[in-house]
Order: structure tokens, then sequence, then C-alpha cells
């Protein structure tokens, strides 16, 4: 991602609607399917850091970002026993891995999966989310470094060798309204990522939360069957 992505993060992730509704999500699935009371867990590319305190209720919270300016912010931010940034990722094993809308940045994804499974404990687990549908795939997608978008088959094919504890689009019931606005935005080749990665105001801000809030509260119950985003929860066999 260019660095100007990074800043608009650090600078609205505490507030937006799509950050918060996200890592709620992220985190009724991790309660729902915990086995243990204190993972260690990693977050590979934890950008802006948006899920970090969310995650130390779970156990302990490596954090791996690579972007220099903003792994200094996360040095200073996030400085407690419950946290340690790593400058690199060697041996250490872990419960659970997280990536959290990285998937789509890395070119060879299957790649980096086979090999961050390296670092993953017995029965370790990924949670992964990502955009969901290449048909959506617009110029916020080329500003934010993704490679691609994502369909349920693609991930069951990254993790054929794990069991699927959970796998399901969400942001689903606004997925008609974001749809047509971004098709409309790709057929125009409108740049438009300032506009919608910056808070709205306060009404509009606190609908969409609202909305996206509801789909925590019914997602472990069912799989919804499509989305703009996709999470999967995956469990090694061993």
């Amino acid at each position: 991602m260019r660095g100007e992505v990074y800043k608009r993060h650090i600078e609205n992730f505490k507030n937006h609607w799509w950050f918060q509704g996200r890592k709620k999500i992220i985190e009724i699935i991790l309660g729902q399917n915990k086995s243990k009371k204190n993972f260690d867990i990693l977050d590979f590319g934890s950008g802006s850091g948006t899920n970090l305190k969310m995650l130390s209720k779970f156990g302990k919270v490596y954090i791996y970002e690579p972007h220099q300016t903003t792994k200094k912010f996360l040095k200073k931010n996030y400085k407690s026993k419950n946290f340690k940034v790593l400058n690199k990722i060697t041996n250490q094993k872990f419960d659970i891995i997280l990536l959290a809308d990285v998937l789509e940045h890395l070119k060879h994804d299957k790649r980096e999966i086979d090999k961050l499974s390296k670092n993953l404990k017995s029965k370790g687990k990924f949670l992964i989310t990502v955009p969901a549908y290449q048909l959506l795939f617009t110029r916020k997608d080329t500003i934010l470094g993704h490679y691609r978008r994502y369909n349920s088959k693609q991930l069951r094919n990254i993790f054929k060798n794990y069991e699927i504890i959970k796998l399901s689009y969400f942001n689903f019931f606004l997925f008609f309204p974001i749809s047509i606005i971004l098709l409309i935005f790709r057929i125009l080749k409108i740049d438009f990522i300032d506009d919608v990665e910056k808070k709205p105001n306060n009404f509009f801000n606190y609908l969409l939360y609202s909305i996206f809030f509801l789909e925590s509260k019914i997602i472990n119950f069912i799989n919804f069957p499509f989305g703009i985003s996709i999470i999967g929860y995956f469990q090694r066999n061993d």
C-alpha cells in the first residue's frame, strides 16, 4: 500500500464504521470458537493496529507489519506485556495467525500461506478476511495494492488441506448498495478512495456500523451466501 493509505488508516480506524464492524465480526468468530483462554496470536500485516486491543482479550499478540513508518507507530502505541512487535518472523509457533485483509496484497497468496503454516502449532488456525468478487475490483483496489478479490471457492482451494471451522461472506446487508456504487465507479474509472476511507458524518457512520454490527449477532449461526467480504477460519489437520 502507498504511504498515504497507512496514514489515512491510522487517522480513521478508531471510529470508522468499516474497521470497527470488521473487528466485531472477527471477535465474534474468535470468541465462539475458542478452545482455551490464552492464545499466542500473530497479527500478520497489522496495518494501523485496528484489531490489536481486541485480540489481546484472547492472549498475547505478536505484531508483524513491514511498513516501517506504521511499525514505528505500533511500537510507540503498543508497549505493554500483552503485545510484541516483531521485526521478522522466525521459528516461533502460534495458536492463531490472523490475516485481516492481507491475503489480497500478496502476489503469491498460496505460497505465503504454506510458508506461514510452518509457524502454526499443532491444530493451529488461520483466521482471514478478504474482499469478495473480482467483478467489484476498482481503482480503490489498485491504490490499496490488491492483486485480486476472492470468492469462497478460491479460499477453499488455498486452504484445501485444512479443516474449515467457518467460511462465510459478510457485509451482507449492505451488499447491493455498495456493489452498485462500486460498479458505477469501476465503469467511470472514478478515484474515490479518499471518500470511503475517511469517517463519514456521525449519523451515517453510526447507521452503517449498526447494520454491520447486526451481522456479528448472527454470523455464528449462519453462513451468509454473499457479501462484500469473506471471513474464513481454518484449522491444521495434524
